[in-house]
């Protein structure tokens, strides 16, 4: 077995000259097309990135984890409701495999929302009664319809969707986007995660925040609710700043010499994540301080605002970080796993998100940054258009769906008001503009479908990024977010 730090030291001799030259290269490339959001130039990120002229500066992704079913919130069937109760036709589903929760059921009887849907805004979107906030902002939003996935199952689906993967191990989208553009603000990291505290349903792993096999220094840094945002950030008692200072320093020169020694890049990744964390020490308690925040703004968050880890909470907290310049803001919500009982788990999920996640678009749009500013709000997958399990006249659930699902994204680049692609009456499958169904393929964009590689190629290109570009050499190959795939979708940008 070859020996790491020897490989490490040959590959650092061998592409020293090329490497040294590109590092000057990237501080003249930094300097010239240093970017602003009121924090000052660009810090770190690759030469020649962004490769054209970006239309948002920065993300927040409202990622909702369970799989929403679209056709409570946005995807409004009366064909279901009409025929509730019914077999689902074998030619709607035409093969498609079913989970092992509901592949032995005797039947697949379709269930028809409970919920009342209305038009809203210019482009009259259908919303759900459940969505009247989201409703509010419907000229904001634009809608796609017909994402479609290769998962079935929540780990490898919201892998998927992370990391353009389903197998773990590949680097997170945020860190991606932080290893190739590099931060706006030297005292904050370039990427963040909030969770939304006290929420049961499927579990998060660090690794969907994760750096993969890229430096560790662009992971996504986890801030949690409660006295420290951040682990381990404050100085243990009796530890005085002057004396944190002066212990970084001699650390720094004791991980400098080791560096010389064994050339290892995490040797000083270390050292970066050591003095980003002794700036946070300053900058945390300034974003997670909402004291200042006027009443009509947390207001308009809702009730939640003030209780530190809500959903509300955390998406005042992204507007926050958003503001100071944090490139990539994630946001994790769950709770929308809905197998059962899914009319009063669905009301209770939406009492929680609705007015919070409308509320952020506001602010947004109030401050002057819903612009360039990318919102994008969506799970890894949809739910079935029949029953799982029992159903009755007010009560059914939904099983796991990846053939076609809703998503939105608003801000940064996108048309507002506008509803890309349909499904077809039943709301089993991406349909045509006549609403027959179709079979996608991710080897090319098929009309109307959005695979989850063309959304991640979507959002690189509306952060100035060509995704095919973006790239990193690991164990002999060129790996990148959207594998060997990835169409950008020209109809939903602005």
């Amino acid at each position: 077995m070859t020996d790491p730090l020897s490989y490490t030291r040959r590959h650092f001799l061998s592409s020293s000259a090329m490497g040294l030259g590109a590092l000057g290269l990237s501080e003249i490339m930094q300097s010239a097309m240093a970017q602003t959001s009121g924090t000052g130039k660009v810090v770190g990120g690759l030469p020649g990135f962004p490769n054209f002229k970006p239309k948002a500066k920065r993300i927040i992704y409202l990622f909702q984890s369970g799989g929403p079913a679209a056709q409570d919130l946005y995807d409004h069937k009366p064909l279901l409701r009409e025929k509730h109760g019914e077999p689902l036709p074998d030619s709607v589903r035409g093969g498609q495999r079913l989970t092992g929760m509901s592949a032995n059921q005797s039947s697949l009887p379709m269930a028809g929302s409970v919920f009342n849907f209305s038009r809203h805004g210019k482009g009259g979107v259908e919303f759900s009664e459940l969505l009247p906030h989201t409703a509010s902002v419907a000229d904001e939003i634009c809608m796609i319809r017909t994402m479609w996935t290769e998962a079935i199952n929540h780990d490898p689906a919201i892998t998927f969707f992370q990391t353009g993967a389903q197998i773990a191990g590949r680097p997170s989208l945020g860190a991606w986007v932080s290893y190739g553009l590099g931060s706006m603000n030297e005292n904050l990291p370039a990427f963040v995660v909030l969770i939304t505290a006290g929420q049961g349903d499927q579990p998060l792993y660090a690794r969907l925040w994760g750096n993969g096999f890229i430096d560790s220094r662009y992971q996504g840094v986890h801030f949690r609710s409660g006295k420290e945002a951040i682990l381990y950030l404050n100085n243990p008692a009796g530890v005085t700043p002057v004396g944190r200072r002066e212990m970084l320093d001699t650390l720094a020169k004791l991980n400098q010499e080791q560096y010389v020694h064994q050339l290892d890049p995490e040797i000083e990744s270390r050292m970066a994540q050591y003095e980003m964390a002794y700036r946070m020490q300053t900058s945390v308690p300034d974003v997670t301080d909402f004291s200042k925040e006027p009443q009509n703004v947390l207001d308009m968050y809702g009730p939640d605002v003030r209780k530190p880890g809500t959903y509300a909470a955390n998406c005042l907290m992204a507007r926050r970080f958003a503001e100071r310049g944090v490139r990539f803001i994630q946001l994790y919500h769950q709770g929308w796993d809905h197998h059962g009982d899914l009319p009063g788990n669905m009301r209770y999920t939406t009492s929680k998100t609705d007015q919070p996640t409308a509320a952020l678009i506001k602010d947004l749009k109030r401050l002057g940054m819903l612009e360039d500013t990318l919102v994008v709000w969506g799970g890894e997958f949809g739910r079935t258009s029949y029953s799982q399990g029992k159903i009755s006249k007010d009560n059914y659930g939904r099983d796991h769906h990846p053939r076609c699902f809703s998503l939105w994204m608003a801000g940064g680049g996108v048309k507002g008001g506008y509803t890309h692609g349909q499904t077809d009456p039943y709301g089993y499958n991406i349909a045509d503009a006549s609403g027959n169904a179709i079979t996608p393929s991710k080897e090319v964009l098929t009309p109307g479908a959005v695979h989850v590689h063309d959304l991640q190629a979507t959002i690189l290109h509306l952060l100035g990024v060509d995704h095919t570009k973006l790239t990193y050499r690991y164990q002999g190959r060129d790996f990148r977010l959207t594998d060997v795939h990835g169409h950008v979708v020209p109809q939903i940008l602005a």
